[in-house]
């Protein structure tokens, strides 16, 4: 018989994802805290969101933290091709929540290549 160990992090009673690794699931939570702290810093600005538009941008800044820091040290990021979405992807996506919502995936800008 085999042991499996999984860590799982969980927000308000609901699971949000399963990790085979400790530092993994913490990184995952670390990540999901800022997103909270964004909601919360966007959410003072006088700007007409709804709460899906607002939870959609925090998490999107929070998963691109590296980029953000950047971008507030004055330096222009560099254009990430665009993720393809495999079978697997699509299938992951539908058995988990936090997958599902393809909003959190970075959309690809049209307009003028420099």
């Amino acid at each position: 018989m085999a042991v499996i160990v999984k860590y799982i992090v969980v927000r308000n009673g609901v699971e949000k994802m399963t990790f085979a690794t400790k530092k993994e699931a913490d990184a995952y939570d670390k990540m999901l805290d800022i997103a909270d702290n964004l909601y919360d810093f966007i959410e003072t600005a006088d700007i007409d969101l709804e709460e899906k538009q607002l939870e959609d941008i925090a998490f999107f800044l929070a998963s691109n933290k590296e980029k953000m820091i950047s971008i507030f040290k004055g330096v222009k990021p560099k254009a990430s091709p665009p993720a393809k979405n495999t079978v697997e992807e699509k299938k992951d996506a539908r058995s988990n929540p936090a997958l599902a919502n393809p909003s959190h995936v970075a959309k690809p800008k049209s307009g003028n290549k420099k």
